[in-house]
């Protein structure tokens, strides 16, 4: 306890970088920031990956090689679905809204040694996965919970707050409590499933930024669908907006592609993307079903390079500026 202390105590005072936004371009430390995320949903609850600070670190480095400046990551990993890492107690929150001292421990060193790194964290308060799964807190509870996590993060200026994976309840009564706590601190929200762009009236004002999950593919193809609709969003609202969950490869199930596809489908959608003013993150399938399934890394860390599929989409983020549009 007390090296983990003075552990905290360390990075604590190491000047914090801090994200920004100016009209529909994110900033970090004053200069501009092409966000790039990946889906890291279980990394709080991973443990492989926070064997050490320096196996942690070494994680982060691999991911900034290729290409990737922003992990998404999940306060809860407590839903039924099977997914790698996940179990009972994989929440932040205990059910009166107090957090769990671990949980909150390993995101604190996680925002300390990205912001070292320069990456971001889009820390997801709460997931719409859980809350189907009847693992819901009270209105109070809630209100307890979004307070502490505000809080606690405060000294990490490269900490994003979104409030649901996918969905929209009290979306606007989180925001304030954060705000009122920290009004410095970007947040945003993903209002509903793949192709639900908009959330409840006066959601989008309210926001920072947005960060909808695009349509997938029975939408079409969704390298011509999703940037028309980042462009819609970005000409109605006038600030960021991040293809936050884009269509991906892998299994059938929670919302995956009922059709083959292929690498160069993700690669050409971001592309897109990017060209039309929006920012991304990529979804894929490392942390959808359990240890030892073949779409699992045995680490249960999205290593980008796990396997061929990925490891072109990885490759081509790793080429960073020289596909990005020029920042306008």
């Amino acid at each position: 306890m007390r090296l983990l202390l003075l552990y905290l105590a360390a990075t604590l005072l190491l000047p914090a970088a801090e994200l920004s936004i100016v009209g529909t371009r994110f900033l970090l430390d004053g200069r501009p920031f092409p966000y790039t995320g990946v889906s890291f949903f279980n990394a709080i609850y991973n443990q492989p990956f926070h064997q050490s600070a320096t196996v942690r670190q070494q994680w982060l480095a691999k991911f900034q090689k290729h290409g990737v400046n922003v992990l998404r990551v999940w306060g809860q990993w407590d839903n039924k679905r099977g997914f790698v890492d996940s179990c009972p107690e994989c929440s932040v929150y205990q059910s009166n809204g107090d957090l769990r001292p671990g949980p909150v421990t390993r995101l604190r060193q996680l925002c300390a040694d990205a912001d070292a790194m320069g990456i971001v964290v889009e820390f997801v308060l709460f997931s719409q996965e859980s809350w189907h799964d009847g693992i819901k807190l009270t209105p109070e509870a809630a209100d307890r919970a979004v307070a502490n996590v505000a809080r606690q993060l405060m000294p990490h200026r490269n900490v994003i707050l979104q409030i649901w994976n996918e969905f929209d309840e009290r979306t606007l009564d989180h925001v304030k409590t954060i705000k009122a706590i920290d009004p410095k601190r970007l947040v945003t929200n993903s209002p509903g499933v793949a192709g639900l762009l908009l959330g409840m009236r006066g959601e989008q004002e309210a926001l920072d930024f947005l960060s909808p999950h695009t349509s997938r593919q029975n939408a079409g193809n969704t390298w011509e669908v999703a940037p028309r609709e980042i462009a819609f969003l970005l000409a109605r609202y006038r600030k960021p907006v991040v293809d936050d969950e884009p269509a991906r490869n892998g299994t059938a199930q929670f919302g995956g592609p009922k059709v083959p596809t292929s690498p160069f489908d993700h690669i050409v959608q971001i592309q897109a993307v990017r060209q039309a003013g929006g920012y991304v993150v990529y979804h894929h399938d490392m942390f959808q079903m359990g240890k030892g399934h073949p779409t699992i890394p045995p680490s249960g860390i999205p290593d980008p390079e796990f396997n061929p599929y990925h490891r072109q989409v990885f490759e081509f983020l790793a080429l960073g500026a020289r596909y990005q549009p020029p920042n306008p």
